[in-house]
């Protein structure tokens, strides 16, 4: 049989604290002999692919006007 699982207000607040805020992505909980001893954020970033197209071309346009100023 599985033991109970102890958990503390101090490690009920780090929990809270990972989730706080996440948008996309995980908390992994690693638990040892019933006892909490790991927690794991891991986040995603999600872009938009038009506006990735467009930052691109900005920066291309950039590094364009600076060959022509140092040219």
């Amino acid at each position: 049989m599985a033991k109970p699982i102890v958990l503390d207000q101090e490690w009920l607040e780090r929990i809270a604290t990972q989730v706080d805020g996440l948008e996309y992505g995980s908390v992994l909980i690693t638990v040892h002999d019933g006892r909490v001893v790991q927690i794991d954020r891991t986040e995603r970033k999600r872009y938009d692919a038009a506006a990735n197209k467009q930052q691109i071309q900005n920066q291309n346009a950039g590094e364009k006007l600076k060959a022509v100023n140092n040219g």
